[in-house]
């Protein structure tokens, strides 16, 4: 029995691949958009990652301007007490000399005493 081309119950020759065909680039459209759905969440992960890098690199530079100064801080630290102590050693120093000072005079003045005693005890010297 021939097959009628006008009758629409009648399969066209042809008409199985081209469904087949459409089916296939749907399953491939469908995939390509799989694909490209997962390369968007993968370029978003990407963002996050360099988000949380540059947030780190953030802290990390804060970190190490707080280390600087609290370096130098403790540098000046430093500094400040060994020149509280050289003024220490030189303040010991001045009143050590100025006791020795005073200490001369008392014994001058002791000498001075000690001889005018002498003076007036008797009217003689004793010569030292």
């Amino acid at each position: 029995m021939p097959t009628d081309p006008t009758d629409p119950t009648q399969p066209v020759p042809g008409h199985e691949a081209s469904e087949a065909h459409r089916a296939t680039a749907e399953a491939a459209r469908s995939e390509a958009e799989a694909f490209r759905r997962l390369a968007e969440e993968a370029r978003e992960m990407r963002d996050q990652h360099r988000e949380a890098l540059e947030t780190v690199r953030q802290e990390r530079e804060s970190l190490r301007e707080a280390a600087e100064s609290a370096r130098t801080a403790g540098e000046e630290a430093r500094t400040a007490a060994e020149d509280a102590r050289h003024a220490a050693v030189e303040a010991v120093r001045a009143t050590a000399e100025s006791l020795d000072a005073t200490l001369q005079q008392m014994k001058a003045l002791e000498a001075m005493r000690q001889t005018l005693r002498d003076i007036q005890s008797g009217g003689k010297l004793d010569s030292h």
